[in-house]
């Protein structure tokens, strides 16, 4: 597969590293150096996008245009979401978009969610999110942490909202920190006057993140319409990791679903 690297950042360079070890070949390396009308669309089979938040629609649009298949990990962007859909469709395009690419967060946001409806019972704990990511994080909080707390507010009908400076009874107080070369720690809390539950994911490197924007360049590849990641560990594509990666991730498993003991 023919990958374009839209950002070639740290990301852009891990998510090189891997397509190259999974058989990939990246045929250009797009920043700000080179706009996008100067790159032969033609020999791109899918585009894979870390940039920022105020270019990630445009970006999405010109791919469209061209009929290449993005993969969007940008985040921050989502309040243009119905609209891009709207135009990807029109447009007959594919888009691949996700807070996260790493399959250990995916599995962490299916956590969460379990969790969440368990506890909306025991409205003694109350909820408390906090993230953890380099300085470089343009974003506070994360998509990630945006991620998490939407399908805690889905499920627990005692908040409403989340807010950074959270005051009042409904809200969730997240904590958004920002220290060198952490690539990323998110933790859910349920904090009562007897004890606290706490779920966390710590990313130790960005590998995890970049073999999954590779796994979404591989599924979104000669595909139409708008996906996810969750549309990804859906397919083949799981097991094989699974199968390659198995040193990395030993699963236990609850209601058909695999959680990491790792």
């Amino acid at each position: 597969m023919r990958i374009a690297l839209l950002g070639y950042g740290k990301m852009g360079k891990a998510i090189e590293t891997i397509a190259l070890e999974r058989g990939h070949s990246i045929v250009v390396k797009i920043n700000s150096q080179l706009p996008l009308d100067q790159v032969n669309w033609s020999e791109v089979d899918v585009c894979i996008e870390f940039t920022r938040p105020e270019l990630a629609p445009q970006h999405i649009a010109y791919c469209a245009q061209k009929q290449v298949p993005i993969v969007v990990g940008t985040t921050a962007w989502q309040a243009a979401l119905p609209e891009v859909k709207t135009m990807v469709l029109e447009a007959n395009a594919a888009l691949l978009y996700a807070s996260n690419f790493s399959v250990g967060v995916n599995l962490f946001f299916e956590l969460n969610r379990h969790l969440a409806n368990l506890m909306k019972a025991h409205q003694a704990y109350h909820i408390e999110v906090s993230e953890t990511h380099h300085v470089q994080k343009l974003d506070a909080p994360s998509g990630t942490a945006v991620s998490l707390l939407d399908d805690i507010l889905a499920l627990n009908p005692n908040y409403t909202e989340w807010s950074l400076e959270a005051s009042s009874r409904g809200q969730i107080p997240v904590v958004a920190h920002r220290i060198p070369d952490v690539p990323g720690i998110h933790q859910i809390s349920y904090i009562s006057d007897i004890d606290t539950l706490r779920i966390e994911h710590i990313a130790h490197n960005r590998k995890g993140f970049a073999l999954g924007a590779v796994l979404a360049a591989e599924f979104i590849y000669q595909r139409k319409g708008i996906f996810t990641m969750a549309d990804v560990l859906k397919t083949s594509l799981w097991v094989s990791f699974i199968s390659t990666y198995s040193f990395l991730y030993t699963p236990i498993w609850l209601n058909g679903i695999a959680y990491s003991q790792n």
